[in-house]
């Protein structure tokens, strides 16, 4: 069997329900070029069945969905056309929602209410089409949502260092940039972990300087 799918019967096997003490629900937006692994990352991830409202890719679609000649995209049968929906507890009291925003330009209008309301956001980038990226890192910069950037591994992508990385998506230093496999329950995990890890850094120096501000 394949190592990929194997996993995932695995992760699906242990996934629990959700306990009626968990009281925080935290939004959590996962965005990106079309093809990057979004869904792929909330269907590893997610401990309930996943949300997702793809649909088969078209004739009529030619031209609009364009997958570049990648292999991995030349064989992509089906988009998301609205959001993909997931769920993972972090403890007894708080989950995580996770929303994947679809990746063409002819969804992209999805988006702003996709951030309304998000805590923070992970930007999924392929480092073969880096271009791709540059309209998420804009749309959540302009609405102030914190976010961290993961680098898909895909086989035969190009081997950026991550100076060269930030450099070529403009990141501040301070935005985390990690590696991850999309496809794997723990990698997404970790990429979750790093993202939360992020946002209580960031609320907490903000907690910080307000109480040390003269009233």
């Amino acid at each position: 069997m394949d190592s990929a799918i194997s996993e995932r019967s695995a992760a699906g096997a242990s996934r629990t329900e959700l306990t009626a003490t968990a009281d925080n629900g935290l939004k959590i937006v996962v965005v990106g070029g079309f093809g990057v692994g979004k869904t792929t990352l909330v269907r590893s991830v997610s401990e309930i069945r996943p949300l997702n409202t793809e649909e088969t890719m078209t004739q009529a679609g030619r031209g609009i969905d364009e997958t570049g000649g990648l292999d991995g995209l030349r064989a992509k049968a089906s988009t998301t056309v609205a959001f993909d929906f997931g769920r993972i507890t972090l403890d007894a009291h708080n989950v995580l929602y996770l929303f994947g925003a679809p990746g063409q330009e002819r969804f992209w209008f999805l988006w702003d209410r996709l951030f309304s309301g998000t805590l923070g956001a992970v930007v999924l980038v392929d480092t073969r089409r880096l271009e791709d990226s540059w309209y998420a890192i804009d749309r959540l910069e302009h609405h102030g949502t914190p976010f961290i950037v993961a680098r898909n591994t895909f086989d035969g992508g190009p081997a950026h260092t991550p100076e060269q990385l930030r450099e070529a998506l403009d990141l501040d230093p301070g935005v985390p940039l990690v590696d991850c496999d999309a496809r794997s329950r723990a990698s997404s995990r970790d990429v979750l972990i790093t993202l939360v890890e992020h946002l209580t850094s960031l609320y907490a120096a903000q907690r910080n300087a307000s109480q040390e501000t003269p009233q």
